[in-house]
């Protein structure tokens, strides 16, 4: 009946607005709301007001470089801005809740991998307590996503740079936008509270990781 977008970033959530409403026209049931979910008293006033049935999380630090220098802001704004928006959830009702997590958080090493195992620590933490049912997708590299490293490959190639590879060691994991749209979908219409949901390469089957 509604779709809400909530962000604290004023301009893009500005455009994401306008293409909305061009695309779909001006009666496009559509509400927007500037706020972050650092602040718990503004984020219950928005569940109230609106009572979602299905919530994307997808709020989060997520540039590895820049989190290794403020550790407590990928906590703040990761860890606990995810438990304050999973428990608005849970307190007003929300049928789904779906965690947009990362393949960093699988034995993390670094600060914003860390981060997010605890973001998925949280929902383990909510399961069973009221009716809610919380899950969680694992994005690698989403191609044309904000943050994503790809961007900072093609402008190295294109220049005649090495690229930056942290080490000979890593394995980096690349999907579609329409791919990670699919995934997000898929967890909200068949995963069950606990699941977290990765694509398997190359077939990029779904397949569920923990219950």
């Amino acid at each position: 009946e509604r779709l809400v977008i909530l962000d604290v970033a004023e301009n893009t959530t500005y455009e994401l607005q306008n293409d909305l409403l061009h695309w779909y026209g001006e009666d496009f049931p559509l509400s927007v709301e500037i706020a972050s979910v650092r602040d718990r008293q503004r984020l219950e006033r928005i569940f109230a007001k609106y009572r979602p049935q299905l919530v994307f999380h997808a709020a989060a630090h997520k540039h590895v470089p820049l989190m290794e220098g403020c550790p407590e802001e990928a906590v703040e704004n990761n860890v606990f801005g995810t438990f304050n928006t999973a428990d608005m959830a849970r307190r007003y009702g929300a049928e789904k809740f779906v965690l947009i997590s990362t393949d960093k958080a699988v034995n993390p090493t670094n600060i914003m991998g860390a981060t997010k195992n605890l973001c998925e620590e949280v929902l383990q933490g909510l399961r069973g307590v009221g009716g809610t049912e919380f899950a969680a997708v694992r994005f690698g590299n989403v191609l044309g996503s904000s943050g994503s490293v790809i961007p900072l490959f093609i402008d190295q190639i294109r220049s005649g740079q090495p690229l930056t590879v942290t080490s000979p060691d890593m394995t980096r994991f690349i999907m579609s936008l329409e791919e990670a749209v699919e995934l997000v979908l898929f967890a909200f219409e068949h995963a069950h509270s606990g699941d977290i949901l990765v694509k398997k390469a190359p077939a990029c089957t779904i397949g569920v990781l923990a219950q």
